[in-house]
This record gives structure tokens, sequence and C-alpha cells, in this order.
């Protein structure tokens, strides 16, 4: 089973509340012939999209392909949080890999925030950018490691996070589960859809020629790689793989460190006056559970909340019965509201929740992992690769020489580990351990 058939209709963007509210470009032929270009990129997510689109400012020519649509997988569908560094921790980076380094990867990840902000405003994308991310915690120790966290970031980073208690956390989210957590101004939140179409038009403004359902098979190594497709093979002089979650067999040593899991997000009906007991300000949020939910409010006024993850290739039968689940613990008040949107999608995540960017040979790169934090990241990474062919690669390497183990017993039994493995922290966070 290919997660790029498993739960989705082949060419269709799913019944989300993103795919209702933006406008879907006319779509892109299949490609039907032979080519030969200076640069193939395998997959029209951000990844793909910045990549294209930098290459092709920097004068390549450049293909892009999908094997469904632009931005169809985790870019269309995810929760639209634009988050400061990386995935994980500061003081956990410089435990991983030192001090220096840990200082370069906060630098990227700031990095990666402000070409989103600056790719949305140069190239006029309206995708409802707005301001500010808030963490918040559900235990008195949760919101004590946050607030130390926000006091090693000021000292070490100097970078401002407002740390806020109970009562201050309150002011911003009304919620009983809450006892406090940080507001990071800096971070973001958008449409991540309309933010993904209006990278693909800017990448083909640039020249670049995109085709859409137009799968690689295969990728054969040498001088100059082909990638080999349903209707015709392409020949070039550079490869970027941006598969991400819908990687497949494409590359082995990816899918041994990269690996897919499902994520879930509802939209309730608009809340109207309610909706200011839900968020008083118009901030995005994320909890400090190990399996994390995350909400906004949506510009009509619906929240969007996503929860619950899972780890085999079907999405659950009732999905928004599975999103109400966490969503009533946080908001009891909305046990009974109506959702009118549920959808799944799929993201993929390394054993370090950091990404996995790789030379996987001399003219084959690759980035995915991002794990819950793609919208800088995997735009950046885009970026980070064309400079990488174009002869700067400096950032590319800081980010490929983050320790990147593969999985735990292989790709038949990392499936059913890792689900084991986050059925327990599960169970922790509802004990509150």
């Amino acid at each position: 089973m290919n997660l790029l058939d498993a739960n989705d209709i082949a060419g269709t963007y799913p019944a989300s509340w993103y795919a209702a509210t933006a406008q879907a470009l006319p779509p892109f032929a299949a490609l039907d012939r032979d080519a030969r270009v200076d640069v193939c990129v395998i997959g029209a997510g951000f990844t793909g999209l910045s990549a294209a689109l930098h290459l092709a400012q920097a004068g390549r020519d450049v293909i892009l392909i999908d094997a469904q649509r632009v931005g169809f997988g985790a870019s269309g569908r995810n929760g639209g949080q634009l988050g400061s560094g990386q995935r994980v921790e500061q003081p956990y980076l410089e435990k991983m890999v030192g001090r220096d380094d840990a200082h370069k990867l906060w630098t990227l990840g700031e990095d990666a925030k402000n070409l989103v902000k600056g790719l949305i405003e140069q190239h006029n994308i309206d995708c409802y950018l707005r301001p500010g991310v808030a963490w918040s915690a559900s235990t008195k120790s949760d919101v004590d490691e946050l607030h130390e966290y926000a006091d090693h970031m000021h000292q070490h980073y100097d970078y401002a996070i407002e740390k806020m208690d109970g009562a201050a956390f309150e002011t911003i989210c009304p919620s009983p589960d809450y006892k406090g957590g940080l507001l990071d101004m800096g971070a973001a939140h958008l449409h991540p859809l309309r933010l993904a179409l209006g990278l693909a038009q800017a990448t083909t403004a640039a020249g670049v020629r995109i085709f859409e359902n137009t799968r690689a098979l295969r990728i054969e190594h040498g001088t100059r790689p082909i990638v080999h497709t349903q209707n015709g093979k392409i020949t070039a002089d550079h490869v970027v793989i941006a598969g991400n979650g819908y990687l497949g067999g494409l590359d082995k040593r990816v899918a041994a460190r990269v690996m897919p899991i499902n994520n879930f997000i509802a939209a309730t009906e608009p809340l109207g006056d309610d909706a200011a007991r839900v968020l008083a300000r118009d901030v995005a949020v994320a909890d400090s559970r190990f399996v994390v939910n995350y909400f906004r409010l949506s510009h009509d006024g619906r929240l969007l909340f996503g929860g619950g993850e899972s780890y085999g290739y079907r999405f659950p039968t009732d999905i928004a019965a599975k999103v109400r689940q966490p969503m009533s613990q946080i908001f009891p008040h909305l046990k009974d509201v109506k959702i009118d949107y549920a959808w799944g999608g799929t993201l993929a995540i390394t054993m370090k929740r950091l990404p996995y960017l790789s030379r996987l040979a001399p003219n084959v790169l690759s980035a995915s992992g991002y794990s819950g934090h793609g919208v800088g990241t995997a735009t950046h990474a885009g970026q980070l690769m064309a400079h990488a062919i174009t002869g700067q690669s400096d950032g590319f390497d800081t980010m490929a020489r983050i320790p990147n183990t593969p999985f735990p017993g292989g790709a038949s039994m990392r499936t059913p580990l890792l689900s084991l493995a986050m059925t327990w922290y599960a169970m922790r966070d509802r004990l509150g351990l």
C-alpha cells in the first residue's frame, strides 16, 4: 500500500477547511515525454516549491513533479504554525551537537521563519499571516520547564519569550486544562494551502515547469541522474528529493530514517461570540503533551484543532470523533459543537525529531522529516538545497551534520515499535506524569 493512494482520491485535494477557502490553481499537465533539465525536483510541497523557486531565480532550468497536486500533502493540510528555531528545544540541541552548532541551528531556524515571512511579502501571498504562538502547559512541572526554557533563550540567545502564569495564560486561552505557558510573538500562524499555492504561482512565474499527476518511480544514479516516471524520464544534472511522508521506497537510506505518520485536524462551525472562550487573542497554541494538541482560530471564527496521531496507513473512518476527544478535554464546553470539516494528513518524523538533510550522491540531495515543524523548516530546506547546488553549501552542511539514526526494527517493525512507544507516552499525558 502506498500512502499516495491510501487515503485520498487521485488528483483531488482533501475535503478540508483549507481546500474550501483557497482558490485552487488550474491543474498542471502530467509529464508525457522525456525531458532534459538542469534540476529535477520531486515533490511540490513547501520543500520542493522553495527549491525550484530559488533554483530558477539562480538561472537554472527546473522541472518540478508531483504524484498528486501542488500542496497536496502535509504542506496543504498542516496546523499552519510557523515556529521559532528548530523542532526541539535549544538545551537539548546543545547536548546533542554542541553549543556552537546549536547556535548555528537556532540562527538557521530564525532564517527559516524570516524566509517564509519574506516570501509572503515579496510575492503578495494572501495566506492570513498573523503573529504569535503560545506554548501551554497542563501541569505545574511543565510550566516550570517552559519558564526555564524562556530564561535560557533570553540569557544565551537574546531571544525574548513572554512567561505566563495560570492567570496570565487564561487571558489568552481560558481553558481549564492549562496552568500557564509562554507566548512567542516572533512566531506566527497562517493558511498553509494558500501559502503553497502562492509559492507555486511564484515558481511558475520564475520559469519552472510543473507537472502534476507525475509519480517518480525510481532514480537511476550516475553522472547525470535519471528520474523515471510512468510516462517519461527526466535526465538532470541534479535531483532534489522532497517527498517527505510520501517518499515511499524511492530511496532506502532516507526511508530508514524518515517515517510517515498520520495526524488529524477538525474545523468547527463558526463560533461567533463563543470564540472568545477559546482564544481571546489571535494567536496559535501548542501544548506540552508528548502527543501534541495544537489549535487556533480561523479568519471566519472557527476553531481549527489538531489532535491525535496514528501509525498505520489508513485514516480512521471517523476523523471528527478522533479529534473531538482531545478537543473536548481542552475545551469541555465544546464537546457537542458541530464539526464542519475533519481531515487527515501524512507528515514525516525522525528519531530525534529533527529534519534529515542528506547528499545521497554528489548530485542528489534530499530533505524531509520535519516532525511537525515544517512550515518554516521545509521552506528553508528547499532554499538550502538550492544554495548547495549553486555552490553555497554552508547552511545545508550544518543541517546535514545533525545526527539522524535509523528507526529500530527496519521497515517492517518500525511502525509497531513506534506505535507501542507512543501509546505509552499518550498514557503518561492522560495521567499527568
